[in-house]
């Protein structure tokens, strides 16, 4: 049994034990957290996808803890001109193990 959520603008493909990295939640860790939007539950031959969310459904898990991501480089460059800009930014991220898929 699976399940696909949104969360952060993108979409995952979530089973219990799962352990995911979203986009900073804001949570503190070791508290759980409810994933309301849900885009489709998978169980064996039996399938339901919402339009656009599944009614009634949500994931839970447990908040692991935050971090960043590995070093983003943006690095502008104009030949002949002599422009040069080099700028970067490391991304925040919150760990979850997915812990219950209910319908």
């Amino acid at each position: 049994m699976y399940a696909i959520i949104e969360s952060g603008g993108k979409q995952y493909k979530v089973q219990p034990g799962d352990v995911i990295t979203v986009e900073k939640l804001g949570v503190e860790e070791g508290t759980n957290f409810t994933f309301d939007k849900v885009l489709g539950i998978l169980d064996g031959d039996a399938s339901v996808f919402g339009k656009p969310t599944v009614a009634g459904a949500n994931v839970t898990g447990e908040v692991l803890g935050d971090g960043k991501a590995k070093k983003v480089i943006i690095y502008k460059y104009k030949s002949k001109k002599g422009f040069h800009k080099k700028k970067g930014h490391r991304q925040p991220y919150t760990s979850v193990k997915i812990s219950a898929i209910n319908k």
